[in-house]
C-alpha cells in the first residue's frame, strides 16, 4: 500500500488542552527566535472540541503563562466562581453541608472559572492556527511509526473501509505524518498512549493507573433557580449504598445553564453497579432536584478520567516522543481538575522540544523534559496530593475524607500511600454481591441510556470495522457472564454491550454505533478482553458547550 507522506518538525496527537498548549508554545518560541518550526496537530473528532468533555472548573494559571493577555484576547472564561459548596448526601432525601473550614484546601475554588472546556479548546485552536499550526480535525491517529527503536511519527486511519475489513469504493488510505518528535496528548486512556506505555515499559515501578468514570449533562434551567457562578460538589448517596466511591458536581454557568455530573471510581467491587443509573437516581435527590426540576436536558456525555496522580504517572519520554496531559495521567484528583496541569505539561514539552530541535537533534529521547517537568509547579502540586486517591480507596469516604483533611489542611503526611490493585481486578463474583434494582427513568429528571446517547450527537459510519476489539470472542459468555454477570452491560454508559437471548441461545452484541469514546470498557473489563481503537475519523460524539 502506498501512503502519502508529509514531514514535520513536530506532530501532535490530540486537540485537547495539553496538545493545543504544546502547539501554541512551540510556535510562540519559534516566532520569538526567528525560527520556522513546523507543527501539525491531528484530532479524531469532527472538529476541535467535539470530543472534549470535562466539568469544568479550571484554574487560569497555565493559560496565563501561555497567553498573559487571555482576557483581552477573548478566551471563553466568562463565569468566575462566586460561591462554593460541598455536601455529603446521607440518604436519598437528606444531606449535610460541609463547613467551609472543613473542606480540604485543594477543593476550594476561589479565583477559578466555570467553563466549557470544549469551547476553550476551540479558542485555543484558533490561537494555534493564527500562530501557524496546521490542524487536521477528523483525522484519527491509528498507529505510530517506529523505526530503529524510536517513534518517527504516526499513520492516520484509513477512510472508506467496510465492516469486513475490505476497501469500499470511497476508500482512501491514511497518511504517514513523520516528525522529528511526536507528542501524544490523546486524553485519558489514549489507545496509542496505552501501547506506548507498554512498549517502552514507561510504568515500571509505578502503581497501576486508577480511573473514574465521569458522566455529565448540560441543562437549561428555570432562571429563578439559577445562580451564575455557584459551584456544588458532593459525595455520599447513592454510591455509598453499593460501597462505591465517587462524587457529584453541579456548576451554574452562563445563559441560565448548569452542568451536572457524577464521578464513579472504577475501583468498585460489585459487578451489578451501573454508574449511569447511579447518576440518574442522584438527580432525584432534593439538593439537585431543586435546581433541575422544570428544566430541559440539552446534552449528555461520558469520559473516563485518570485519577492515580503522581504515584501512577509513567515516565513521559521515550525515543522520538513524549506522552503528556491526561494521556499520561496529570490530573490532580484532589482538586477535581486536570486542565491546568495538562496545559502545563504541554508548555514544558514545547519548551524542551524547541531547545533540542534548535540543537539539531531528532528522534532521540528528550530526557530534559523529565527534569523540567519535575521542577514545575504542576509536578509539585501532584506530589502534594499523592495520598488523596489512595486514602479514599483504602479507608473509604468517611475515614479517607478525614485523612485527606489532615493531610491537605493541617499536617502533610511524611509518607506515601499506595494502591497497587488495578481497577478491573477489584470486581467480586456476582454471586457474592447484592443485586441493585435501579428505578425506571421518569423522563423528567432521569432518562434511558439510548435517549442520552441521542442527545450526545453520537454518530459513526455504519459500514466500518468495529472499533471495540475482543481478544477472545468466547470470553463474554463463557467467562464474564458466568462469573460477573457480564458487567459490560452496566459499566458502559452508552448501551454499547448487550446480552441478547433468542431461539438460538445467548449472544454478546456490540452496538459500536452508540460508543461515546469514554474508554470504560478498555479499563474495567475484568478479563481485560476489550481493546478500544480509533474508529474512522470524525466518528463519535459531538458535544456542544460541554
Amino acid at each position: 500500500m502506498t501512503r502519502e507522506t508529509m514531514q514535520y518538525d513536530v506532530v501532535i496527537v490530540g486537540g485537547g488542552p495539553a496538545g493545543l498548549s504544546a502547539a501554541c508554545r512551540i510556535r510562540q518560541l519559534a516566532a520569538a527566535n526567528g525560527q520556522d518550526i513546523s507543527v501539525c496537530l491531528v484530532e479524531k473528532g469532527s472538529e476541535i472540541g467535539a470530543h472534549i468533555l470535562s466539568g469544568a472548573v479550571i484554574e487560569d494559571r497555565a493559560l496565563a503563562e501561555l497567553f498573559p493577555d487571555w482576557r483581552a484576547m477573548g478566551a471563553p472564561l466568562n463565569v468566575p466562581v462566586k460561591r462554593d459548596e460541598v455536601h455529603f448526601l446521607t440518604s436519598a432525601h437528606k444531606g449535610i453541608r460541609t463547613p467551609h473550614w472543613a473542606i480540604p484546601k485543594p477543593m476550594h475554588n476561589d479565583g477559578n472559572y466555570i467553563v466549557s472546556l470544549g469551547n476553550l479548546c476551540r479558542w485555543l485552536s484558533e490561537q494555534a492556527e493564527a500562530l501557524g499550526v496546521e490542524i487536521y480535525p477528523g483525522f484519527a491517529a491509528a498507529d505510530y511509526i517506529i523505526e530503529n527503536s524510536a517513534i518517527q511519527g504516526i499513520i492516520t486511519g484509513d477512510m472508506g473501509v467496510g465492516h469486513n475489513g475490505e476497501p469500499k469504493d470511497d476508500y482512501v488510505p491514511g497518511m504517514e505524518l513523520r516528525a522529528k518528535y511526536t507528542i501524544f496528548a490523546e486524553g485519558c486512556r489514549g489507545h496509542l498512549g496505552k501501547r506506548l506505555i507498554s512498549e517502552f515499559n514507561l510504568d515500571a515501578g509505578k502503581d497501576p493507573q486508577h480511573y473514574s468514570l465521569g458522566i455529565k449533562e448540560l441543562w437549561d434551567i428555570d432562571p429563578t433557580r439559577h445562580e451564575e457562578g455557584l459551584v456544588l460538589h458532593g459525595a455520599g448517596w447513592p454510591l455509598t449504598e453499593s460501597s462505591s466511591v465517587g462524587g457529584f458536581f453541579l456548576y451554574h454557568t452562563e445563559n441560565h445553564q448548569v452542568v451536572v455530573g457524577l464521578f464513579t471510581d472504577l475501583s468498585y467491587s460489585n459487578p451489578h453497579v451501573s454508574p449511569f443509573d447511579e447518576f440518574q437516581r442522584l438527580k432525584h435527590h432534593p439538593l439537585l432536584k431543586h435546581y433541575l426540576q422544570g428544566g430541559t436536558r440539552v446534552s449528555y456525555g461520558a469520559r473516563a478520567a485518570a485519577k492515580g496522580g503522581v504515584n501512577c504517572l509513567p515516565k513521559m519520554t521515550f525515543p522520538g516522543g513524549l506522552i503528556i496531559g491526561c494521556d499520561a495521567g496529570t490530573l490532580n484528583f484532589a482538586k477535581i481538575k486536570g486542565t491546568h496541569t495538562a496545559m502545563k505539561s504541554g508548555i514544558v514539552a514545547a519548551e524542551e522540544l524547541f531547545k533540542v530541535i534548535q540543537a539539531g537533534r531528532a528522534n532521540d529521547e528528550v530526557t530534559e523534559f523529565t527534569t523540567a517537568f519535575e521542577a514545575s509547579w504542576a509536578y509539585e502540586e501532584l506530589h502534594r496530593s499523592r495520598n488523596f486517591g489512595p486514602a479514599m480507596h483504602k479507608f473509604g469516604t468517611f475515614l479517607g475524607g478525614a485523612f485527606n483533611y489532615i493531610d491537605q489542611n493541617i499536617f502533610p503526611m511524611p509518607f506515601t500511600l499506595h494502591d497497587t490493585t488495578a481497577d478491573y481486578a477489584m470486581l467480586k463474583p456476582a454471586a457474592e454481591c447484592p443485586k441493585i434494582n435501579y428505578p425506571k427513568p421518569d423522563g423528567k429528571l432521569s432518562f434511558a441510556k439510548l435517549d442520552s446517547v441521542f442527545i450526545g450527537n453520537v454518530n459513526h459510519a455504519e459500514d466500518q470495522p468495529c472499533h471495540l476489539k475482543l481478544k477472545d470472542a468466547s470470553i463474554p459468555l463463557a467467562v464474564n457472564l458466568v462469573k460477573w454477570d457480564e458487567p459490560a452491560q452496566r459499566y458502559c454508559p452508552a448501551g454499547v454491550y448487550e446480552i441478547i437471548e433468542d431461539d438460538n441461545g445467548k449472544r454478546f452484541q456490540i452496538n459500536s454505533q452508540n460508543c461515546v469514546h469514554c474508554k470504560t470498557c478498555d479499563i474495567k473489563d475484568p478479563s481485560q478482553n476489550i481493546t478500544w481503537v480509533t474508529p474512522e475519523g470524525a466518528g463519535g460524539p459531538n458535544y456542544p458547550n460541554m
